[in-house]
């Protein structure tokens, strides 16, 4: 098997300016913060992308 790959701070960075959305525990963490349901998150990562700048701006807006 492959080694993975020390992840430097730069990748750790990029990986947390994203949401995934089909990862449930990335999901209800960000609904949480946000005060919204996980439903609400999902569909914001479909409109939106993954950038959780442009979630949080979605989330509050409404």
């Amino acid at each position: 098997m492959a080694k993975a790959k020390k992840q430097t701070a730069r990748g750790r960075k990029q990986d947390r300016a994203r949401v995934a959305g089909g990862q449930d525990y990335e999901v209800s963490y960000e609904a949480k913060k946000t005060r919204r349901s996980a439903s609400a998150v999902k569909k914001a990562v479909k409109k939106v992308g993954s950038s959780r700048k442009k979630i949080e701006r979605k989330l509050k807006r409404g």
